[in-house]
Order: C-alpha cells, then structure tokens, then sequence
C-alpha cells in the first residue's frame, strides 16, 4: 500500500485518480482497504480545504416540501397562518423559535439549518403623502359628508 497525506492540490488530484482506478475493489481485500484509506483523506481535505456551508432556512425548508410532496397549506401546523406561511417562505417575515421548533420536530428540517441567518426581503418604501386606498381621513369625510345635526 502506497499511502501518504494529501496536504496539497496534486496529493489530492492524485488521490481522486487512485480512488477513480479502485473504485470497484471489494470490501476487505488490500485494494478494498486501501480505496477506503484514500477515501478518508480526501474526505478530510475536502472539509478543510471545500466546506460545503449548510442550506438557508429557506431552501430547507422547501426542499422538504418537495421531498415530502408538501404544500403551502400542509405547513400551516408547523408556522401559523396561510398568511404567515406566505410570508416566511417569500423571506418577508423571519422564522420564529416556535416555528424552528415545530419545523424541526414535524418535518425532522435540524435546527442548526434553520437557525442560521439568511436575507430578508425588504418591503417597498411609502411614498411621503400617499394615501391608503379606501382610507379617507375624518376631516375630508366632513367636509364631503357634513353632519346633520
């Protein structure tokens, strides 16, 4: 067996080829232990040198619903609302503890994924004088409208 530690960008090259040309070795032969040997240090390369960082929350999230064949309306026990879904899955609103819990426990989603940070999306910004449709303050109602008394 000819192993040595992949500590640069040729060892790790060179140990993907190796493994490439083992890659049918059976189990417990020398061939079979030496792929598995191989194996482990590319494995701890890759995490030192290509961390893979972990899913958003978000993605997560609808990445089980698509695994589990959800909808929307199926997540209504684990955050709330239709309303509240809606706007947690359109990044309008963040996830709550309660919802992190209930979508860890239900949906098995770890909580370490859906604890992390990720970007909301921010609401447009009112105009200054502009007016709610339908709202007409007290005085324009008065003056349109004038009591009777």
């Amino acid at each position: 067996m000819d192993i040595k530690p992949v500590r640069t960008e040729k060892d790790y090259e060179e140990a993907l080829a190796q493994i490439d040309a083992l890659f049918d070795a059976q189990p417990g032969t020398p061939d079979g232990d030496l792929l598995e040997m191989l194996t482990l240090l590319v494995e701890a390369y890759e995490e030192q040198h290509y961390p893979i960082a972990p899913p958003d929350p978000i993605e997560a999230i609808e990445y089980h619903m698509e695994r589990l064949g959800l909808t929307r309306r199926d997540l209504e026990p684990y955050i709330g609302s239709r309303a509240r879904v809606s706007e947690i899955l359109n990044r309008r609103r963040p996830l709550t503890l309660t919802m992190i819990r209930n979508l860890q426990a239900g949906l098995r989603i770890p909580a370490e994924t859906l604890l992390q940070s990720y970007s909301l999306v921010q609401a447009a910004p009112v105009k200054a004088g502009a007016r709610r449709v339908g709202y007409i303050s007290r005085r324009k109602q008065e003056d349109h409208y004038p009591r009777i008394r």
